[in-house]
């Protein structure tokens, strides 16, 4: 009896609580929708939400789109946007409901400073939101945090990306039934209300310092914690990426950096000449009444943002609150929806600080607005702020961020304490889950095949064999060739690395090698950055004369198609001795040891002129060298792969020079020689017309040698476009003892075909570039039969085909499309000098190149 009255008791228990949750689902409406002028069907960005007797509300995106939850039984939504009629609609509560809002254009004088109007003429003239916004740009240096003498806070970032918008299709696929278990953490946005799966999570506890006189800024990272999935891609890698994307946003800038590029800010000086501002209403935050301005780009496609801001009515005009996105049409690619949101308060009634500050950016390939994608939220919260009290010099020694050395390996006591709130149960489950996806037999084998088709590396154990676009390749004197290597990976050593290949040329019938030994100098693997290392190689390989390819294999399948002649080459023995040591303040030490042995191949040959007028041919160039490379490149950030890194170009310039001294005698050295080369690159941001890569490089060679030995300059004889090779100049055509270069892009992002009616929806943009090149060659190295040097290459005929640069500059310049399908940059290149050259075109000629960029 007593067991029964337990079940019973058990049951009624059971089913309370079942009821009582029932009950509470019931009561949640989850209400997704859509605003659009009623007129037009062009959707509406910024448009009030609300929820009549509440304080919930919202905006809708840059898509019109909108989400809201609410426990109201019967809600009533409020639609309000300035220059059309309010709507007001009373839905049935504790139901999923997607709702369109068709708004009617008001008949009214606000119609001139719609932020969306397009057929009124918008002037600056005469209207009071350009007037007020004026007054926040002449009042934001006083408004910015940095007009405090001093503030320190303590900072919690959480950034987190998800898998977005995921279906039922997608959730039943065959092919995932193995990962079926991490549907379980499938959850609602609450900005976009797309069902979303956490794949991602990052959270960073930082002490930040600043002081004004002398400036100094500095951040200590007291924890960092992240998902990772293992030995497939670099952790450290993909952070920096995506610090790179999300970048801290201040509002107050006249840049704002983000997406790896600059946009113009709506409170730059010249914003009013880009954007339109409308007043929406005044309303009051936190017991401050305030304005709510709205703003635009004058062209929805320019990369501005659009959205409104709070601006106090007293006489600080600062702003209180922001939000802000995107224009729909905005020339971006893959990004379907940005959201900003800042909130700023008085701080111990000395100055206004961030008090609310996320970013959220939804990512789709196609940019479909209802299609998977990716969604990535940074959050960032501050607290135990502390305002205009000295802060003592040694807390700014060192770098600008610095890492306490156990940053990484914080336990979960510390995380307990020191995050400023509690994850949800969502975002705790994103440590278990990626955990377990990565023990997964299926998701091995797709990582392995997905790393095949991305890096071209076939992993095996702990050796990858690769890269897969170097297996076959041709060229005139080799003929048809093979090449198979591959290299260790982490799971071989984390210390020690080991690359090697071997090659066969089928016509030149000669086997080319490769090897080297990379030894770390730090505790972590030879590929990190900061890298301190040791490698030593030897390789035995054929090479064209001048040409140092950054970021590419010489023997890729895809250079192996040429225009004119390639037939003068070398085969090389090259052994090297690298001692490399980079500093996280962005100071590089390079000392290198190298011994070469070229000897000449194909049409190219070494013959000096003797006293008596013959030619005396020599087999083979022997040097060895020592070279001394200084690199400075501050606040430097790399997209870091497993074994590779590719720069993300910031609008810090990066410096080099690079001293190497010849010494004849030693390993057969045939020569004594200095060389100096100095190297600068710098990008400057003009946002909203582009940016621009500036390059300059010189060098200077101090004795006398052959022509092999002296700057052979940087031809590009392939179809592909190289930034910082000469694209319509011939292989081994110039040759100098001293030069000066100078490399010029500007990419205009669209700036000017934005404004093309038809043209602008394709979202090209414009780049124009210009190259020029000085150089000399000295009498001591010009061949004679006196100094014995070597004769400059011929064609088969003898008549001359290596040039000195003496009576004017080589120069060339491109007009380019980029963005062409958002991978493809085609430019029109014309060689503006030496047109009389053999071999050479005075017409216009097209190159390619393929990029994936936002």
């Amino acid at each position: 009896m007593r067991a029964l009255k337990k079940i019973l008791k058990t049951s009624l228990l059971f089913f309370f609580v079942v009821t009582y949750v029932n009950v509470f689902a019931q009561q949640t409406t989850r209400i997704k929708g859509k605003v659009i002028d009623a007129k037009t069907g062009e959707v509406l960005p910024f448009v009030n939400i609300s929820i009549m007797g509440t304080k919930q509300g919202t905006q809708t995106d840059m898509n019109g789109s909108f989400y809201l939850e609410t426990t109201d039984t019967k809600p009533t939504l409020r639609v309000a946007f300035v220059g059309y009629t309010p709507e007001v609609r009373t839905i049935e509560g504790g139901k999923i409901i997607t709702l369109t809002f068709k708004l009617k254009v008001q008949n009214t004088d606000l119609q001139e400073v719609v932020v969306k109007g397009k057929k009124d003429r918008y002037r600056n003239k005469d209207n009071p939101a350009v007037t007020l916004i004026r007054k926040v740009i002449e009042h934001k240096a006083e408004n910015r945090k940095e007009s405090l003498d001093f503030y320190q806070y303590n900072k919690y970032e959480k950034l987190e990306f998800d898998l977005s918008n995921i279906s039922e299709k997608f959730r039943n696929k065959r092919s995932l039934r193995k990962f079926d278990f991490v549907f379980n953490h499938l959850d609602t946005s609450q900005i976009t209300g797309k069902v979303n799966l956490p794949m991602y999570l990052k959270e960073t506890i930082s002490d930040v310092y600043y002081r004004k006189s002398p400036e100094n800024k500095k951040e200590v990272i007291q924890g960092e914690k992240m998902t990772g999935l293992g030995n497939y891609v670099d952790n450290n890698g993909i952070k920096l990426y995506l610090e790179a994307l999300y970048q801290d946003i201040n509002v107050y800038d006249n840049n704002i950096l983000l997406l790896a590029t600059q946009f113009l800010g709506p409170t730059a000086p010249v914003a009013p000449q880009f954007y339109r501002y409308v007043i929406i209403d005044t309303t009051e935050f936190k017991g401050t009444k305030c304005v709510n301005l709205g703003f635009s780009p004058r062209n929805s496609n320019d990369q501005l943002f659009q959205g409104t801001m709070y601006v106090a009515l007293d006489s600080s005009y600062a702003i209180r609150k922001v939000q802000m996105g995107f224009s729909k049409d905005i020339n971006v690619n893959f990004v379907t929806d940005l959201r900003v949101s800042q909130e700023f308060d008085f701080i111990a009634n000395e100055g206004l600080m961030l008090t609310k500050d996320d970013l959220a950016i939804e990512f789709n390939l196609l940019k479909k607005e209802n299609g998977m994608g990716l969604f990535g939220q940074r959050s960032v919260s501050y607290k135990d702020y502390v305002i205009n009290k000295a802060i003592a010099e040694k807390y700014f020694e060192g770098l600008k961020v610095d890492t306490e050395k156990n940053a990484t390996n914080r336990d979960e006591a510390f995380w307990e304490a020191a995050r400023h709130q509690g994850l949800s149960k969502k975002e705790l489950g994103i440590y278990t889950m990626v955990d377990s996806v990565k023990k997964v037999p299926a998701f091995q084998r797709f990582m392995n095949t997905a790393t095949f088709l991305l890096e071209g590396y076939k992993p095996i154990g702990g050796f990858e064999i690769g890269p897969v676009n170097t297996f076959y390749s041709f060229n005139p004197i080799e003929g048809f060739r093979l090449r198979l290597g591959g290299r260790t990976t982490s799971n071989f050593s984390d210390r020690i690395a080991i690359e090697s290949y071997g090659a066969y040329g089928f016509r030149d019938e000669r086997f080319k090698y490769f090897g080297s030994a990379t030894f770390s100098l730090t505790d972590h693997n030879t590929y990190t950055y900061p890298i301190k290392h040791i490698q030593v190689s030897y390789q035995n390989e054929i090479k064209i004369p001048g040409q140092e390819l950054q970021f590419v294999q010489e023997d890729n399948f895809l250079l192996s198609f040429k225009r004119g002649q390639n037939n003068k080459m070398t085969y090389n023995k090259v052994l090297n001795i690298d001692y490399l040591n980079e500093s996280k303040s962005g100071f590089t030490l390079n000392l290198n040891f190298k011994n070469i042995r070229q000897t000449p191949t194909g049409a190219l040959q070494f013959n000096s002129l003797s006293k008596e007028g013959n030619q005396i041919s020599t087999p083979e160039i022997i040097t060895s060298e020592i070279m001394l490379g200084l690199r400075y490149a501050p606040n430097e950030q790399f997209y870091q792969g497993k074994n590779y890194r590719i720069p993300i170009i910031n609008k810090y310039p990066s410096f080099q020079l690079r001293y190497t001294l010849g010494i004849k005698g030693v390993l057969g050295s045939q020569y004594n020689f200095q060389r100096l080369v100095a190297y600068t690159h710098k990008r400057v941001y003009l946002p909203p017309i582009g940016f621009t890569d500036f390059t300059l490089e010189g060098g200077k060679t101090f004795n006398a040698l052959p022509f092999a030995l002296l700057t052979i300059h940087r031809a590009n004889q392939t179809y592909a476009y190289q930034p910082e090779a000469y694209n319509l100049m011939n292989f081994l055509e110039f040759v100098s003892d001293e030069y000066a270069a100078l490399f010029v892009d500007h990419h205009f992002n669209g700036f000017i075909l934005n404004k093309l009616p038809l043209i602008k929806k394709l979202k090209l943009r414009e780049v124009i570039s210009f190259k020029g090149l000085m150089g000399k060659l000295s009498d001591k190295n010009k061949p004679t039969a006196e100094n014995g040097l070597m004769l400059l290459p011929t064609d088969e005929n003898g008549n001359p085909s290596t040039f000195s640069l003496e009576s004017k500059p080589y120069m060339e310049m491109s007009l380019g499309l980029e963005n062409i399908f958002k991978v493809l940059r085609l430019d029109f290149i014309k060689r503006l000098s030496y047109l009389e050259n053999p071999n050479v075109s005075s017409n216009p000629t097209v190159r390619f190149r393929m990029r994936f960029d936002f």
